[in-house]
């Protein structure tokens, strides 16, 4: 029986080596293993900024998840943008994903979060069917994003 817990720094390269098997499905990013490992140790590092979910059996992560935090002026709470949801190819089709995104909300909700937004790829239909299954709905507002270098 999985377990569902913060990640914590030991974590980062079994988490980085599911972020690869995100990043190869979608369109936008491609795997970095420094760049990810980076990212994944300011989050933890950060409790503020965000936290790094897990489900874990024994000493194997079977999939991940990311909130991060900000406060919403249009409705003058705090808010999350949940990012980096995979699961482990293995592990998929079990429920684990369904179980981990539950936690997911339930720490949110906990944590004063108010609402939380997730982009998905276009194309990824099943994705979209899979969160519109939890309650996510689609939105008229649409993502740009500008990159600094």
């Amino acid at each position: 029986m999985p377990i569902f817990e913060r990640a914590s720094a030991s974590d980062i390269p079994a988490l980085s080596e599911l972020l690869s098997v995100l990043f190869t499905q979608e369109a936008e990013f491609k795997p970095d293993a420094a760049a990810q490992s980076k990212g994944l140790s300011i989050i933890i590092s950060n409790p503020d900024l965000g936290v790094i979910l897990v489900a874990r059996e024994g000493s194997t992560i079977l999939a991940m998840v990311n909130l991060l935090f900000t406060i919403s002026t249009a409705i003058g709470e705090r808010v999350a943008l949940l990012e980096d949801m995979v699961v482990s190819p293995g592990a998929r089709g079990s429920g684990i994903g369904s179980d981990l995104l539950n936690h997911a909300i339930d720490f949110a909700r906990r944590s004063g979060v108010k609402r939380v937004t997730l982009l998905t790829d276009r194309e990824n239909t099943s994705a979209q069917r899979f969160y519109s299954k939890h309650g996510f709905s689609g939105s008229t507002m649409v993502p740009l994003r500008l990159t600094l270098a």
